[in-house]
């Protein structure tokens, strides 16, 4: 369903999955995509710090409400 295994599209290291979601016909459905890599000698490497302190969990979720 999916959850194949991703590897980095710059260094070719193996990279964890993450979910994502999306919304269609009014429900979040899951997708799982290729997690950020940790590969300090690489030019996509994402520090787990920084990315902790941007709020990487507010990418995917819903949408506020306003009424």
């Amino acid at each position: 369903m999916g959850r194949d295994e991703h590897d980095c599209p710059v260094c070719g290291q193996h990279v964890t999955t993450v979910v994502r979601r999306y919304k269609t016909l009014g429900a979040w459905v899951p997708k799982w995509v290729a997690g950020p890599c940790r590969n300090t000698e690489c030019e996509a490497y994402v520090d787990p710090e920084a990315e902790a302190a941007a709020g990487s969990g507010a990418k995917g979720g819903p949408a506020t409400r306003r009424h």
